[in-house]
């Protein structure tokens, strides 16, 4: 029962961390909707994520703060100013231009993007006779054809699943204007997720520098919470933009800064290590499909066709490129190329040998026989 229990945990943990970011697409459209500034809210979630991590990384790391120098810090600064700051209100105002259904499908683009990186800086090669190569170039045509049917196709409207929702209703993508806005949104979220991703790269860079997970965090959120003072006092000059009540703009603060900051980036950490990026990456797409559900139910969204059939085939996509290089990994060499052998050699060799003792089996069965 225990060894069961162990082996479903992974998967358990993998729902819960989508769940966790369907609420907080449903939440953050709703905030939105209701007029909360996209600037502020960063702000706010910042300094949130900041006071969380704060005492925790006092009380862990405080020995070893005295070996940050100041061009670690620079790069830090630099990296929140892209990731935390310039890359999550890119984002937040692509939200606040689409819909949670249309955030949740193109975030399954992140693998894909991330894949186009490692090609560029040659960390990752393609060759167009190996099938496994031609899967992985598909998936990101297919991922681009899913973002351009979101942008411009709308096609026939479904209805929303509850018309008594809980929040106000976000506006539909019918009119010219709207489509317009719609198609900026898009490809502003296109925009910030690329620059997500370039952002999970220079992490990575840091992070083999100086490892040190919890003060690279807090450091960048630290930075981050001045530097979204600094934008949302520029983009929102007027006091009122600024001022919290007992409403969905409170909820989205404390879900996104604790519960997504906190419990979820802790749970996708944990995943990552017991079964790794590939097994992470394929939940995904439970994401869209709940936000498209909760979104249609709590918001009264109106889900287009266009929406679902780019969601499919930005999942098409990134289940193309996750396929070939989970396949990848299985044929891989390990050690010495000319000392070993891949896994399906050694399964032809084991089944050759069978075969010659079988055969030799049959032989002397055949002499006694005669």
């Amino acid at each position: 029962m225990h060894i069961q229990m162990k082996s479903t945990k992974p998967y358990v943990v993998a729902i819960i961390i989508q769940v966790i970011y369907t609420g907080m697409f449903v939440i953050l459209k709703a905030a939105f909707n209701q007029g909360f500034s996209t600037y502020v809210f960063n702000f706010y979630c910042q300094a949130a994520a900041s006071v969380l991590l704060l005492p925790i990384a006092f009380l862990r790391e405080r020995k070893n703060v005295s070996s940050m120098t100041f061009g670690l810090l620079m790069k830090l600064l630099l990296c929140a100013l892209i990731g935390n700051t310039f890359c999550i209100n890119l984002i937040n105002v692509a939200l606040r231009l689409t819909s949670a259904t249309v955030q949740s499908a193109i975030g399954n683009s992140k693998p894909v993007i991330t894949f186009c990186f490692a090609l560029l800086l040659r960390m990752e090669s393609v060759k167009l006779s190996n099938p496994y190569s031609i899967a992985k170039v598909t998936g990101v045509v297919i991922c681009l054809a899913g973002v351009f049917v979101i942008a411009f196709y709308a096609g026939p409207a479904l209805s929303p699943v509850n018309h008594h929702r809980a929040f106000h209703a976000s506006q539909t993508s019918s009119n010219p204007m709207r489509r317009v806005t719609w198609i900026k949104g898009t490809f502003l979220k296109l925009l910030g997720d690329i620059i997500w991703c370039l952002w999970i790269i220079a992490q990575a860079a840091l992070l083999k520098e100086f490892p040190n997970k919890m003060l690279v965090t807090v450091t960048q959120c630290v930075f981050s919470t001045v530097q979204s003072l600094v934008v949302a006092a520029v983009a929102e000059r007027d006091s009122s933009r600024w001022k919290l009540g007992l409403d969905v703009s409170l909820l989205a603060i404390i879900y996104t800064g604790f519960i997504v900051t906190g419990v979820c980036n802790y749970l996708q950490v944990w995943c990552l290590e017991m079964k790794g990026p590939v097994f992470v990456n394929t939940w995904f797409p439970l994401c869209f499909v709940l936000t498209m559900f909760c979104s249609s139910f709590f918001l009264g969204e109106i889900v287009h066709l266009g929406s679902i059939l780019g969601g499919i085939l930005l999942i098409g996509g990134l289940y193309s490129v996750l396929w070939a290089k989970s396949k990848e990994t299985v044929i891989e060499p390990c050690g010495d190329a000319d000392m070993t052998f891949s896994a399906q050699d050694e399964i032809e060799e084991r089944k050759s040998e069978e075969n010659m003792k079988g055969r030799e089996q049959h032989k002397e069965v055949s002499a006694y026989a005669v």
